[in-house]
């Protein structure tokens, strides 16, 4: 019989004070309920600047690893290679407990070719969390780099045991995408903690800010990119100034749209009313939620949203697109107000419904934040992943407990087979197309193996129709990767 009484290797290539997106603070919520609930927990995530290589925080064991000194010819590249030094501090944590891990648990696709290969050497059952997928964020595949990345997705999403997801949305997405039975995936919401948020601070010392005593505040908070629709917010804005002349938009986040965004604002001719935070602390997120007339979340594709969630806990009405998890978090007119996705007039309409109504926007902020309390606590959370742990655990076959004096071998890139080891270095080096072909002897110096035998690995490649050849200026035969070659370096390095 299972009990709580195991222990659990968390994955994520963030964790605070890394933090690049959603996943981040949803592993170090998870991760502290988990501890709480009695489970032993060991996250093995990337360092960060001032950050220690090992620390205990409230029952949580988090081990992080050099990531950033990788010379990387891509983000893949990276990805690839990071995951590595990931396999090794993993492969650290675990000996150093005898093997006594119970259940891997890898969270979105970068760190799937670790989690698959310790899952593989160890014998542990995997849990995914999915996060998203490359499908929705680009409303498709078409690109080599996007095939790729669904590839590892696709891989990871196999190889686990079972599957969990934040919305029924993101159910559906993955069982049609990668063609999986929907009764091995668990949707799990994600969560909210209401205390971050159960804070008094001066609201008019923050939104003297951001604003004039007599304006309004609109606020969004997200990645400036494309699929999280704040370009549709700075469209709506021009709309919502034409009917009230008296409203600030205060965008908070990162992204490579800024540029664009500012550029846009400007183009309107309503600069002077758009406040770009650029990233801000959880102290000043909190406070600008709190001292905000609306929150709006007008996402073209969204998983769950779990920044409507911290508007909401923070008691701020907020207007969403009707699409994804969004959809599934807000009843319409209740607890918040549903807009069409992608739309400019349907944003402003939303955002002018309730800046116009206070009374409207007092009780959809009230139904809210009571909604949040009952149905989107990490207590609650942390016991429905339990019991997927559980049926993760049943599902593996038994295996002997290693005894302390019991050595496990090191990881070592060697252990791969010579060809395989010869697509990752073609990839590293960036030879993924034949203005950028490498030569054998480039290789052979990387790989410190005979020029001959690097030759003869080539060619098998070749003929396994993952390397193609070209010729430069000086007649020199050089050597790259097909798709295949990329999909199968980036795939199957577990």
């Amino acid at each position: 019989m299972v009990t709580d009484d195991f222990s659990v290797l968390m994955l994520s290539w963030e964790f605070p004070p890394r933090i690049v997106g959603g996943i981040s603070s949803h592993v170090n919520d998870l991760s502290l309920a988990l501890a709480q609930k009695g489970i032993d927990v060991h996250v093995v995530t990337c360092d960060f600047p001032g950050a220690p290589e090992y620390e205990e925080i409230h029952g949580v064991q988090v081990y992080r690893f050099n990531s950033y000194k990788i010379p990387a010819y891509s983000f893949l590249s990276w990805v690839l290679l990071m995951n590595q030094n990931m396999i090794q501090r993993a492969m650290e944590v675990i000996n150093a407990h005898y093997g006594r891990v119970d259940l891997i648990h890898a969270h979105d696709w970068l760190v799937a070719n670790a989690a698959i290969r310790l899952k593989d050497f160890y014998g542990k059952p995997l849990v995914s969390t999915m996060h998203a997928t490359e499908a929705g964020r680009r409303g498709g595949i078409r690109s080599d780099y996007q095939i790729t990345i669904n590839e590892v997705e696709r891989r990871l999403v196999n190889e686990s045991s079972k599957v969990i997801c934040c919305s029924n949305y993101m159910a559906s997405q993955i069982s049609e995408t990668f063609n999986i039975p929907r009764e091995r995936i668990c949707v799990i919401r994600n969560g909210v903690s209401v205390s971050k948020f159960d804070v008094k601070i001066d609201v008019q010392a923050v939104r003297k800010r951001y604003a004039k005593p007599n304006e309004k505040i609109v606020v969004y908070v997200g990645r400036l990119v494309h699929e999280k629709g704040v370009h549709v917010l700075i469209g709506a804005a021009p709309k919502v100034l034409s009917v009230l002349p008296n409203v600030k938009f205060v965008i908070v986040g990162e992204g490579g749209m800024r540029e664009y965004l500012l550029k846009e604002a400007w183009d309107f001719g309503i600069s002077h009313r758009v406040f770009f935070t650029g990233f801000v602390d959880e102290k000043m997120l909190v406070s600008i939620y709190k001292a905000s007339d609306v929150a709006v979340f007008p996402s073209l594709y969204e998983p769950f949203g779990i920044t409507a969630l911290e508007a909401m806990a923070a008691k701020a009405p907020v207007v969403v697109s009707d699409t994804g998890g969004l959809a599934e978090i807000i009843e319409h007119d209740k607890t918040g107000v549903k807009v069409y996705p992608d739309n400019s007039d349907s944003v402003a309409w939303g955002i002018l419904k309730v800046l116009k109504d206070q009374a409207f926007a007092n009780m959809i902020r009230e139904n809210a934040y009571q909604n949040v309390v009952r149905n989107y606590d990490w207590n609650k959370i942390a016991e429905e992943t339990i019991e997927v742990y559980r049926g993760g655990i049943a599902l593996a076959p038994p295996r002997p407990v290693a005894k302390p004096e019991v050595e496990f071998p090191s990881f070592k890139l060697d252990s791969y087979s010579e060809e395989f080891r010869l697509l990752l270095s073609l990839y590293t080096l960036g030879a993924v197309d034949s203005e950028h072909a490498r030569s054998a002897e480039e290789l052979s110096n990387m790989l410190r193996k005979k020029v001959n035998e690097i030759l003869r690995l080539l060619q098998k490649l070749v003929d396994l129709g993952y390397v193609e050849t070209s010729i430069d200026r000086l007649r020199r035969l050089r050597y790259y990767l097909t798709k295949s070659g990329i999909i199968k370096a980036c795939s199957l390095f577990s």
